[in-house]
Parts: structure tokens; C-alpha cells; sequence
């Protein structure tokens, strides 16, 4: 469904190397897992997925459509999970939900059924009219989740989706990420914590220094670092392709 190839990102006039010539295929009914340590470009190249920023080179092809010059179209099946975009903390949820939802031109049908479905799901119901500066990290997360996915998209793109949560909180956004693959949605999961990896993921994507060093099952990966975890072939693989003060 999706075809990442060679894609690069330069900042500061070239001068830092965020990401460099990074491939990999997603799927849809499939949950793929971007893993890579902190400053690895995961987040650089999940918002280059999203169409906000356009890579240096490389291409990114949505069904065989060029991002370049379909940025609109693509958006608008497109849900995007992350920590750097931030809701308004003075709106509720339901402005949030109603907000976004006619921005992505849904009907008012639709944005009430979605909308419904999303709150019970979450159980923000109690809390729709409270202002989301007001929550808890757990609330915050789950109403985010629910705003990103009001226009009920094909492809999913989540950044650290259970960073900060509680066990139960957790427990409940990786439930939710397994219905959506349920649904025949394209899923791509971006975090550092091994353990969500390995209960959703069921191909991964190994990103160090920029630079992509696996595509494949996790098994594969596992085998291939010729270690028994996903977590010692993580160390390993980071052992072998990190290189201290190369600029990234």
C-alpha cells in the first residue's frame, strides 16, 4: 500500500543527516513497527510519511500516488499520532471531535457515529465537556487518539503511542491498535519500547543513525543478530551500526 524508497532529510543547509536513504514497504491488515534508540530519525521519517515535511530525496508512494503533489488527498486518509502536535488545552473534546471532523468534510451523521464510537471506546463520555488541558497524561492520550482517528482513516501512523501510560491505559491503546489491523488498516507503529514491538508488531523496520539496517519479521531479526531476544538483537544490531560523532 505503501513504498518508502531511499528517502533522505537534511537540515541546517545539509549540514545534519536526519535520515539517509531509509526503504521499507507497509501493508495493509498489517502493524509494522519502526524501532530505533532515541535520535535514530524514527520521528523524522514518520512525519515525512504524514506529508509534513518533504524528504531531501527519495520517494514515498501512497498506493502508487507520488506524495509530491497529492499532499491533500493523501491527508485526508491519513491518521497521525504525535507528541509534537499538540490540541488546543482551552477546547473539550467534543470541539476537538467536531472541530476536526468538519475540517475533514465529514457529514454530520458520520462525525456523530465516529465520534460516539471513539468516546465509548476511550470512556471520554464523562469528560467530553472538560477542558483537555484538564487531564491526566492517560486521558490526554486516549482523547488524542480518538481525534486522530475521528475521520476513521486507512492508514494509521502512531509516534510513541504508550509512552507515559499506565498499565491499564496501555493495555487499552494496544487493544484499539489490534481492532484497527482487524479493520484491514495500514499500521505503523514508531517507539523505542521493545515490549509494545513485540505484542503488535508483525514486521519491523530497524532504523540506527538515520540509516534503515532491517526490513522483515521480528524472528528474522532476531536470528540474523544471531542472538535468543528482540532486545539483545536490538543491542547487538546498535553495537554493530552506531558510530559515535558521525554527524546525524
Amino acid at each position: 500500500m505503501i513504498e518508502i524508497k531511499n528517502i533522505s532529510k537534511d537540515f541546517n543547509k545539509g549540514k545534519v543527516h536526519a535520515v539517509r536513504n531509509v526503504s521499507f514497504t507497509l501493508n495493509k491488515n498489517e502493524i509494522f513497527g519502526l524501532l530505533g534508540p532515541n535520535g535514530a530519525g524514527k520521528t523524522t521519517t514518520m512525519r515525512m510519511l504524514s506529508t509534513l515535511i518533504n524528504p531531501t530525496s527519495g520517494t514515498i508512494a501512497y498506493d502508487g500516488k507520488q506524495i509530491k503533489g497529492n499532499e491533500l488527498p493523501i491527508r485526508k486518509n491519513l491518521g497521525f499520532l504525535t507528541t509534537e502536535i499538540k490540541l488546543d488545552e482551552e477546547f473539550t473534546p467534543n470541539e476537538l471531535a467536531d472541530y476536526y471532523g468538519k475540517l475533514y468534510g465529514l457529514s454530520k451523521e458520520e462525525l456523530e457515529c465516529n465520534k460516539k464510537y471513539l468516546f465509548d471506546y476511550f470512556g471520554i463520555n464523562e469528560f467530553s465537556n472538560k477542558r483537555y488541558g484538564t487531564f491526566s497524561t492517560g486521558m490526554k492520550q486516549k482523547t488524542s487518539i480518538a481525534i486522530c482517528m475521528i475521520h476513521n482513516p486507512e492508514v494509521v501512523i502512531f509516534d510513541e503511542p504508550t509512552n507515559g501510560l499506565d498499565i491499564l491505559t496501555q493495555k487499552l491503546v494496544e487493544d484499539y491498535i489490534l481492532e484497527l489491523k482487524k479493520q484491514g488498516k495500514c499500521i505503523i507503529i514508531s517507539t523505542h519500547i521493545l515490549d509494545v514491538i513485540e505484542r503488535l508488531a508483525d514486521r519491523i523496520g530497524v532504523i540506527i543513525d538515520g540509516v534503515s539496517i532491517y526490513e522483515g519479521s521480528k524472528e528474522g531479526f532476531v536470528e540474523e543478530m544471531k542472538m535468543d531476544t528482540l532486545r539483545s538483537a536490538f543491542i547487538e544490531a546498535y553495537r554493530i551500526n552506531h558510530h559515535d560523532g558521525e554527524t546525524k
